[in-house]
């Protein structure tokens, strides 16, 4: 009881800190010249920029195109979601009939397993929804800062369900997060372009963020561990639970009376949105392969200060100093969490412990 008690702390605290398992860590190979590693890490991360940044700036057109008009953002979210479900069934199949050709776990829907992965659904479901809400209702420029309160809530959670206290240096790097998450919302008020509905949905969202983060360990060995399998089951689950929602909320009548329904640029839009949604988890797994889970937080980091930068030029924006200075703040205080975490982890791995033989004489 007490291993199992003591297997399962184990676990939320790795999510909820940030960190993996070492033992399941895979050493990079020392074999390839340098010259070759370094433009493997470079050709990675910016593929994950790219697919990150273009995935927002896709969603914002789809959830809040003056020119598309489209006011169905359960919908475009489910839509999503349908794409990576039929995707990863497509791939699995592909896999089964031309082994060899890529490596791909195989997919069947087991109600039992969806069963055991819906709480995690329910989460998910909240986690993409609320940052799709978020996006429809405020500027690209600003929704990093207004979905910047994860780290904030990891260490809450840590604390509340853990009773996992944080270091001095950890909790001052959150109060520089707060501090530049209240300036940004105080800016954005100033120049009369804030939202307390999109900020709210970027706060539930950083909270489902962290929720996701821990079921998502907690629910892994019900699909033997396999992270392909655990977005199809995701997505699949998402898919039965949105349909009610789409009655509920009165999206099917607004697609329906949607001019733009029989587009084939609509629907192709619609599509590329899923399949960066689907390219995401694939390069962010890419990247955290070819570097490491600290070195792919810092590249999130300078991606968000890039993304906010392309914003603003994009959008022909004109922010004010203090403005930049919230969101460098919230990129601030994130790195030196970042880095604290990092560093704190690497001073626990090198403390000296004791011998197996030292503990079996202590034990005789």
């Amino acid at each position: 009881m007490n291993r199992a008690s003591l297997k399962r702390s184990k676990i939320l605290h790795m999510a909820l800190m940030g960190t993996s398992d070492p033992s399941g860590e895979t050493e990079a190979s020392h074999e390839k010249p340098f010259v070759l590693r370094a433009l493997q890490i470079a050709l990675v991360v910016s593929l994950y920029w790219v697919t990150s940044i273009s995935m927002v700036f896709l969603n914002k057109y789809l959830l809040d195109s003056p020119s598309l008009r489209l006011d169905t953002p359960i919908f475009v979210t489910f839509y999503q979601c349908l794409v990576t479900a039929l995707l990863c069934k497509g791939l699995s199949s592909l896999a089964t009939c031309c082994p060899g050709t890529m490596d791909f776990p195989t997919l069947r829907l087991d109600l039992r397993v969806a069963r055991s992965i819906l709480p995690l659904s329910v989460v998910f479901i909240g986690m993409i929804t609320f940052n799709n809400l978020c996006l429809k209702y405020v500027g690209v420029a600003f929704y990093n800062v207004g979905r910047s309160l994860t780290t904030v809530f990891n260490v809450l959670l840590s604390y509340l369900l853990l009773k996992q206290t944080t270091s001095f240096y950890a909790l001052l790097a959150c109060s520089i997060i707060i501090g530049g998450f209240w300036l940004g919302v105080d800016q954005e008020g100033a120049e009369g372009t804030l939202s307390w509905t999109g900020t709210l949905f970027g706060v539930l969202a950083s909270l489902c963020v962290s929720l996701n983060a821990i079921y998502t360990k907690k629910v892994l060995p019900a699909v033997d561990g396999s992270i392909w399998r655990l977005t199809f089951y995701n997505n699949v689950n998402a898919c039965v639970l949105f349909l009610p929602l789409l009655l509920l909320l009165g999206e099917l009548p607004a697609l329906y009376n949607f001019p733009q329904l029989g587009s084939a640029h609509f629907w192709g839009m619609m599509t590329l949105g899923g399949l960066f949604g689907f390219a995401i988890g694939y390069v962010t797994g890419l990247q955290i392969k070819f570097t490491s889970p600290l070195t792919h937080n810092v590249s999130g980091t300078a991606k968000a200060c890039a993304q906010t930068v392309l914003a603003v030029l994009y959008y022909e924006e004109t922010k004010s100093f203090l403005w930049w200075m919230s969101n460098m703040m919230v990129l601030g205080g994130s790195s030196a969490y970042t880095w604290v975490r990092g560093w704190e982890m690497k001073k626990i791995q090198e403390e000296p412990r004791p011998k197996e033989e030292e503990k079996s004489n202590v034990e005789v």
